[in-house]
């Protein structure tokens, strides 16, 4: 059961830091290491670079991982995964390209205000799906970050996509019409989502 609040409690942009991921780079190695280092100096990198160069470099970084459908994943249906967990698999399902998208950006100094994992039903799939969306200002067009498609475009021209409802450390907001959502309260009503919250702050202190 969601602890109340928990979200909007915990700062998502403390959980993954390059001391985060340097202390997974102790505990890997090989080709998993790799990826890790890859991770940190992604960061590192591009944490004065435009937003409009972090948003890039985050998409074409993260979208070179291999789709996994993980509904089995760690024996739970649809298990969504830490970055720190898809970083070691090396890849993972739509929601947790968008989750490692999203804390990666954090790391990087975008506004969590700004940064909405959006849930979605695909049109040309028939089924759901999961992107990461930016928005500019809080009125604007969001942009879409999807590894489905390489480009990051605004929402008005996925039309392939209609959105549901999206999250973030700060909210939750169901779609009524693009660009204009209704906040229904706080993210911890998401069971899963407070999962992967719970996961990374008891991995940041092992």
């Amino acid at each position: 059961m969601p602890v109340c609040g928990l979200s909007s409690v915990i700062d998502n942009k403390l959980l993954v830091s390059v001391l985060s991921i340097e202390e997974q780079q102790k505990k890997t190695s090989g080709s998993v290491k790799k990826r890790f280092i890859a991770w940190e100096k992604l960061i590192i990198q591009n944490q004065n670079a435009t937003i409009t160069k972090k948003l890039n470099v985050t998409n074409d970084f993260f979208n070179q991982f291999n789709y996994i459908n993980d509904d089995a994943f760690a024996g739970a249906a649809d298990y969504w995964k830490t970055p720190h967990e898809f970083v070691i698999d090396g890849g993972g399902d739509c929601e947790d390209f968008s989750i490692a998208k999203y804390f990666t950006l954090l790391a990087m100094g975008v506004p969590v205000e700004s940064l909405r994992i959006t849930y979605v039903k695909s049109i040309p799939l028939n089924q759901a799906h999961m992107v990461l969306t930016f928005y500019p200002n809080p009125e604007d067009e969001p942009l879409v970050l999807d590894n489905l498609n390489a480009k990051i475009l605004p929402a008005s021209s996925r039309k392939d996509l209609i959105p549901v409802y999206s999250f973030n450390g700060k909210g939750l907001w169901l779609a009524k019409q693009r660009g204009h959502d209704a906040p229904v309260g706080d993210s911890s009503r998401l069971g899963k989502w407070h999962s992967v919250l719970q996961r990374m702050i008891k991995g940041n202190k092992q």
